[in-house]
């Protein structure tokens, strides 16, 4: 049930790598809302936090869709439905940052005239890559030599102005039980809106025998339009055995829409 993303991936390496180069990308996520035939400019800052080291870097795209279990999942730029990879440019897609230095990227969406909007394909989805290229050389945690270079992705999405309806409908609710020390609940839902969404799942088990009452901790979600979703939320490894009653709240939307879910379940300890 381990599903590790790209992101947590890049994370990681980051992390790693910083030691020896580094980079900064912000924000995160570019939104752009225009219709056919519009365009929209949106800043992207980059910066260079190294004291000594000069970067050579690229700009680039590619396609991305959630999976299943909310990962992130990379494709080639304009192969998938809703890629507006190929309607994205940048101002400079090749750069040098002297160290400390800070550029100002404009990133511009245009929207083709001819585009027809769909309700199979709401909303249009890319990722842009800023990518070293000159990478440093250094070492890895065991002394082997190694060439060290950073790349940062930043998740671009698009929707039309007077499409924005994020919805979802909780499917099925259930209790998985692994091993003694181990069990969760599986939340599955569909994104039915025609938006993107971004929200807060959180858990209350009330035991059925003590009238105890625990809330877990709140786990955030994203998900395209279309989405079909299994959310796993681990239950207290010192978890009692007994009947529960788990009340799934999800919230979303700017105007924090709640959706509810409840499952009684009997928990045993091995």
């Amino acid at each position: 049930m381990k599903h590790i993303t790209f992101f947590l991936y890049s994370l990681f390496f980051l992390h790693f790598a910083q030691a020896q180069t580094g980079l900064t990308v912000g924000p995160p996520r570019l939104y752009f809302t225009a219709n056919s035939g519009q365009n929209q400019s949106e800043l992207l800052e980059v910066t260079n936090p190294s004291k000594d080291y000069t970067l050579e870097l690229s700009v680039s795209f590619q396609d991305w869709e959630y999976s299943e279990y909310g990962d992130n999942v990379l494709a080639q730029a304009g192969t998938l439905s809703n890629s507006c990879a190929e309607w994205i440019s940048v101002s400079e897609p090749f750069f040098m940052l002297n160290p400390g230095e800070t550029k100002q990227l404009t990133v511009n969406l245009q929207v083709p005239s001819a585009f027809v909007y769909t309700d199979a394909t709401p909303v249009h989805t890319a990722m842009l890559f800023v990518t070293q290229l000159n990478p440093k050389e250094g070492q890895d945690r065991d002394g082997a030599n190694i060439r060290v270079a950073v790349r940062s992705g930043v998740k671009v999405y698009h929707r039309f102005p007077d499409r924005n309806n994020p919805d979802l409908e909780i499917q099925n609710l259930r209790y998985l039980p692994q091993d003694s020390t181990s069990s969760f609940l599986e939340a599955s839902f569909e994104a039915t809106g025609n938006v993107w969404l971004e929200g807060e799942i959180t858990v209350e088990l009330l035991n059925q025998d003590s009238g105890d009452k625990i809330r877990l901790e709140k786990q955030n979600f994203f998900c395209l339009p279309h989405d079909k979703r299994k959310h796993y939320i681990a239950l207290p490894k010192d978890l009692q055995a007994g009947e529960y009653l788990a009340s799934v709240v999800m919230s979303y939307g700017d105007n924090n829409r709640i959706k509810i879910g409840e499952l009684i379940f009997k928990h045993e300890n091995d």
